[in-house]
Formats: C-alpha cells, sequence, structure tokens
C-alpha cells in the first residue's frame, strides 16, 4: 500500500507511523472534515482528526491535499483555504526557529529515543534552521485529556459493546469505566485545564515556528503488553508511552511522526514536529528537508 489515512484522537496517525518506519500527519483540528452521519457526541470534532500516511512526505503531503477541505456539516471544518501542501515540500528550513524538547518537563523516555531523536533535532542546525532547547516544563496533560476523551467516545461507543465486552482490551474496558464516572464538573474542569495547556503552548510558539520532540516515548512493544517502566521509571501502562502525542490532540495544533532511527533492537523510532494550528504547510516544509538530509525510504527494520 503505497498511501494510507489514519485517524488519530490521540496519536493514532503519529504512533503508528512511528513504530512502523513511515510518515504521518495529523493536520489540525478540523483541517479534513468529518461528517458521521449519525447522530450522537461530537468526539471526533473534539479530538480526531483523519489524516495521511506513506512512505514519503510529499506522497502524504499530496494525499493531504485531497484530503483537506470545508464541509459545513461539520461544526468543527475550518472555513480557511487549504495551504499548498505540495509545494510546502520543497521550501527548506532556512532560518526556521526550532524548539527542542526532550520530555515536554514530565514525560518518561527511552534512552535509545532519547538518543535517536538528540541526533536528528541536530540535522534542522546543519540546514541552516536556528535551534534551541526549548526548555519547556509543562505539566501532564493526560488527565483532563482522558477526562474529556472518556466521557465523551465511551458515550457515543458504549451502547455498541453492550454485552461484548468480553471482546475488548483491558484498555478499552477502562477508558469506558472511567468515562462513566465523569460528572459536569469534572468536564468543566478538565475545558478549564485545557485552556491553561494551550496558553503554555501559545506561549512556547511565540519564540519557535515548529517544536520538535520524541514522537513516542517507545519503540513499539507486543500487543496488548504497553510497558511499565520507561527510562528507568515507573509510569502507568495505559498512558506513559503517549504523553508527546495525546496533548496536541487535546489542544488541537498539528503534528507528524517522521522516521529518525532505530533501537537496538532494530525497531523505528520517530521524530514528532509539532505546528501552530493551520501551519501544516511548515510543518511538512521541515518534515521534507529533514527527509533530503535523512532519506529513509530504502530502509528497512529488523
Amino acid at each position: 500500500c503505497s498511501l494510507a489515512t489514519g485517524s488519530d484522537g490521540g496519536g493514532s496517525i503519529r504512533i503508528p507511523a512511528s513504530f512502523c518506519g513511515v510518515y504521518g500527519i495529523k493536520p489540525s483540528q478540523g483541517r479534513v472534515p468529518f461528517y458521521a452521519g449519525s447522530p450522537g457526541p461530537a468526539f471526533a470534532n473534539l479530538f480526531s482528526q483523519s489524516g495521511p500516511m506513506s512512505r514519503t512526505v510529499r506522497d502524504t503531503a499530496l494525499l493531504l491535499q485531497v484530503l483537506a477541505g470545508h464541509d459545513p456539516r461539520d461544526a468543527s471544518s475550518l472555513r480557511s483555504v487549504p495551504g499548498d501542501y505540495v509545494a510546502a515540500a520543497d521550501r527548506g528550513v532556512k532560518c526556521l526557529r526550532v524548539g527542542w524538547s526532550p520530555d515536554f518537563g514530565y514525560a518518561a523516555v527511552d534512552l535509545d529515543v532519547q538518543s535517536s531523536t538528540l541526533d536528528a533535532v541536530k540535522v534542522f542546525e546543519e540546514l541552516g534552521a536556528d535551534v534551541e532547547d526549548a526548555g519547556l516544563a509543562l505539566e501532564s496533560s493526560y488527565d483532563p485529556f482522558m477526562t474529556m476523551f472518556g466521557a465523551l467516545a465511551g458515550s457515543r461507543y458504549k451502547d455498541a459493546a453492550e454485552g461484548r465486552t468480553e471482546l475488548l482490551t483491558d484498555y478499552t474496558r477502562r477508558w469506558f469505566a472511567d468515562g462513566d464516572k465523569v460528572t459536569g464538573s469534572d468536564y468543566l474542569g478538565a475545558l478549564g485545564e485545557r485552556d491553561r495547556v494551550i496558553a503554555s503552548f501559545a506561549d512556547a510558539f511565540e519564540k519557535y515556528d515548529i517544536i520538535v520532540t520524541p514522537s513516542v516515548a517507545t519503540t513499539a512493544f507486543p500487543v496488548g503488553d504497553p510497558p511499565s517502566i520507561i527510562g528507568g521509571r515507573e509510569v502507568n501502562p495505559f498512558w506513559g508511552y503517549v504523553q508527546f502525542s495525546s496533548v496536541i490532540n487535546l489542544i488541537g495544533y498539528c503534528a507528524a511522526s517522521v522516521p529518525c532511527g532505530f533501537d537496538s533492537k532494530g525497531l523505528p523510532i520517530g521524530l514528532h514536529i509539532v505546528g501552530r494550528p493551520g501551519e501544516e504547510e511548515t510543518v511538512l516544509a521541515a518534515s521534507a528537508a529533514f527527509e533530503e538530509a535523512r532519506p529513509w525510504d530504502d530502509r528497512r527494520p529488523l
């Protein structure tokens, strides 16, 4: 398959892209319209965003060009005209302001992932970008994310699983159970926390055009067996590895995962390139420049 699409509600484009050594971009919230054709909580309109994946940045940009646009049936669909994503791949990164954050100030990260992504961010400096440590000291945003995500998605999909819960993963059962406990006050509190996170990122993007982090805190693990220890730190296995991706869904920014290396077991590692809302062109330009400097389409893990 040369091209594919994904729906990213907490990292489901960027995580598999990172784990599989391909390129994937989660557009800004509303850039690719969503219309379910049925009533129900607008879960997808708040967090989940469809987007393209492929082996190259330019192929991915071409598919995004086709997918992006406005649909009046989607209340969150952006009315602004999509950019020229294919042309953006040729822009380069000279003088681009790049902020590097190895952990957002709170995430535990695998040592191989730390090493590979730190080495990868130096490529932007070699290409003429202005790179510096962003010094981000954020607080984890996973609690407000899961409060809102669980309440909305659980209420939408729980009925479909009625009588078949034995088929669900432990993660999904927990997700539904936690969503049932969310009160209106909890949800309002999570909205306030989201505003805090949005303000923190807005401040950071006053200084930078993109912020670069690891895509995922680990490389791929056996299905259903996420790690409870990452980088020597004990983490919650349900969310410890997704600390970089879910926050971007919470605030609606755009972000891509770029293949940047392999761990000691030969498993792919992804570099996370985050851009302001509506600035997919900048993310694609940075991604394409990195790809040209560190081509990956002829490399195979294992």
